[in-house]
């Protein structure tokens, strides 16, 4: 019979922290399974798996194990799965530095105040723009980042607008990122650049080290 605090996982791995301002460092990766998005650049489809269902006594010993402080929540979408919550709060009582990756279409009101949430706001070309939660652009918290996943010249110009109209910069730290081998990054460097944006651009460091099919 299923434990009731259990969590479906796809995979549970050391490596660097491809994105975000933690991009660089040592970083213990938690992939939930279940995604409820389709986005049309989606490189995880695998964690739209079912996964393994794994006690988190198990999952804390295998973070342990790979003795990084830094922890990241990730998917498919994590918040789907309610019990990610209460593992979240163990690991911030052990210590360690916990990020969440969310695909921004659940509200993360329920996400523990030490957490930094990196939530995305689908830009038109995902497919997926009306999916996201409007409650989390007004709960969002200075530690927390916002991130963009751009696939072309429209995506930027609309992100560009999306963060004039809610006043972003000035309330988190916002993340521009391109579709990898879709938009060129030095298109998009020259776009932040010339319109002065306050944006830091996000580069998926893990595929240019590992390759773009590593699951690393």
């Amino acid at each position: 019979m299923s434990n009731q605090s259990n969590l479906n996982i796809i995979e549970i791995f050391p490596s660097i922290q491809g994105e975000s301002t933690y991009q660089g460092e040592p970083c213990t990766f938690i992939r939930l399974s279940g995604c409820n998005l389709k986005c049309k650049y989606c490189d995880t489809l695998y964690s739209h798996e079912k996964g393994t269902e794994i006690s988190q006594d198990t999952i804390i010993e295998q973070v342990k194990k790979y003795g990084n402080k830094i922890v990241e929540i990730t998917g498919g979408e994590p918040l789907l799965q309610k019990n990610c919550i209460e593992l979240m709060k163990k690991l911030i009582d052990l210590g360690y530095t916990v990020l969440l990756e969310t695909n921004g279409s659940i509200s993360i009101k329920n996400v523990p105040e030490e957490v930094i949430s990196i939530v995305d706001i689908k830009s038109p070309a995902s497919g997926m723009n009306d999916k996201m939660s409007k409650e989390n652009l007004e709960i969002i918290r200075p530690h927390d980042q916002i991130k963009f996943v751009l696939m072309d010249r429209q995506d930027y110009l609309w992100a560009k607008d999306f963060i004039q109209k809610f006043n972003l910069t000035s309330r988190c730290k916002i993340l521009f990122s391109a579709v990898f081998e879709s938009l060129p990054l030095n298109n998009l460097a020259d776009w932040i650049v010339e319109d002065k944006l306050n944006v830091r651009l996000n580069v998926q460091i893990h595929k240019f080290i590992w390759g773009v099919d590593s699951r690393k």
